[in-house]
């Protein structure tokens, strides 16, 4: 287990929880608070969520986790939901604009993937 060094860093701080799989990527991520002297329950460690993601091909792992792209959806929604109200900024538009540009992407690759007919397999 180990500490991402990105992040918010100031209340919370990602810990990748397992050995990177086949395809060289993480699975399993915990969400937490980040201890400190001025917290009262400093000895407690607070999660407060766990994201784990598909481990290994769809098709021969069936669904057993999250993918990028439901976290890049659950972002923009959030997002979204900021410029349709009083905290609409620039910069919240240009972080929807680039997580819409991400999931174009992911959804170009996957699109590739299908009309190959390598979607959900161990082949590139």
């Amino acid at each position: 287990m180990f500490v991402l060094p990105q992040g918010q860093h100031r209340f919370t701080e990602i810990a990748v929880l397992d050995a990177p799989g086949a395809g060289g990527a993480y699975h399993k991520y915990q969400i937490r608070k980040v201890r400190s002297d001025d917290d009262p329950v400093f000895g407690a460690l607070r999660i407060f969520t766990e994201v784990i993601f598909q481990n290994g091909p769809v098709k021969e792992t069936d669904v057993n986790g999250i993918f990028i792209e439901d976290l890049l959806e659950i972002c923009r929604h959030r997002l979204q939901c900021f410029q349709a109200a009083d905290f609409a900024c620039r910069e919240n538009e240009h972080a929807l604009t680039k997580i819409e540009e991400a999931l174009h992407w992911l959804n170009s690759r996957t699109a590739d993937r299908q009309r190959r007919g390598v979607e959900g397999k161990s082949e590139k």
